[in-house]
């Protein structure tokens, strides 16, 4: 039995789930998001994304979907990551509104009503999430995360709030003007701040996941942060030549002072060498710390001329 298909409702919420090695957390979160979804005036479509999956996560979305019409997939042929299937979803849903969700529950779907009777008047175009804590297992995380939201909102235009979740509703407009950007090196948090559109944020407390463990390591985060800095800021760029411009003036100042020491000392011109080669390691390693920049910004610019498709899909529904 279909709960949630009403169609005497003439507006339309399409909910885009990425999944990737989710088996256990399909069914528990269809449940969930069907009982809250009773309460929202509006034929509720979900979009299932299987980024890639090894396990049964692409059979358990093929169980629901062959019971209720208005439960969609997209399997791809690989993993391409959470911002490919946040992409592939909002390309296939065909809603006035969209929503984004993460499957392992930790999005609360209690929230869902709210946002969509919030997203639906005229003062707010997109709502969107943010925690506001993550538990007393994930200081070290917590600490890096403020560290980074601090670092971006420096260093770029696009204005992040701390904490913020991928988990919103967003108008059909601000749906359509993402999809106008089709980069491959997709940073979706920083696309969501870049295109703009009146935004209001909910706050909630930190919910664990239902099952399995995160598969974000440490290193990924990190590796997700430079990512975004480098395709909203040039910051870095401005930075090494700066350090150029400030080791070529500590070289002139150095010149000048050793042709000065040896005309007023010439017994001290062989003095120094440790010092030297202090000076010649710290002016290598500005120079790798800048070719290292530059190439990031190299390999970005690489990747995206290829030209290669997002994602890849297999099968869908």
């Amino acid at each position: 039995m279909e709960l949630h298909k009403n169609n005497l409702k003439n507006t339309s919420l399409s909910i885009v789930v990425p999944a990737h090695n989710e088996e256990d957390s399909i069914q528990p979160f269809y449940d969930a998001v069907t009982e809250q979804i009773q309460n929202i005036d509006a034929i509720v479509y979900f979009h299932f994304i299987d980024d890639g999956s090894t396990d049964h996560t692409l059979d358990k979305i093929k169980y629901i979907s062959d019971k209720d019409s208005n439960v969609h997939y997209v399997s791809f042929s690989r993993k391409f990551g959470k911002e490919a299937a946040m992409y592939a979803g909002m390309q296939q849903a065909s809603g006035d509104y969209v929503a984004i969700m993460d499957v392992d529950l930790q999005d609360p779907p209690e929230l869902l009503p709210k946002m969509f009777d919030m997203v639906s008047g005229e003062d707010w175009e997109v709502i969107g999430t943010r925690r506001i804590n993550r538990g007393s297992r994930y200081k070290l995380r917590s600490f890096f995360a403020k560290l980074f939201y601090k670092l971006i909102n420096k260093v770029s235009e696009s204005r992040l709030v701390a904490g913020e979740r991928d988990y919103r509703i967003m108008k059909r407009n601000v749906v359509s003007a993402i999809l106008l950007l089709g980069e491959s090196q997709r940073f979706s948090r920083g696309i969501f701040s870049w295109v703009g559109f009146r935004t209001k944020y909910l706050a909630f407390d930190n919910i664990e996941r239902y099952k399995g463990k995160t598969s974000w390591t440490f290193w990924g985060l990190i590796k997700y942060a430079i990512d975004g800095i480098v395709s909203f800021s040039t910051l870095p760029l401005a930075f090494v030549t700066g350090l150029g411009l400030f080791s070529f003036t500590l070289s002139l100042l150095g010149a000048l002072v050793i042709i000065v020491r040896a005309i007023v000392d010439k017994s001290t011109s062989v003095a120094g060498w440790p010092s030297m080669v202090t000076i010649m390691l710290f002016i290598s390693g500005i120079q790798l710390l800048s070719l290292g920049v530059i190439g990031r910004y190299i390999s970005a610019v690489f990747l995206e001329v290829k030209h290669r498709p997002i994602y890849i899909k297999k099968e869908e529904k």
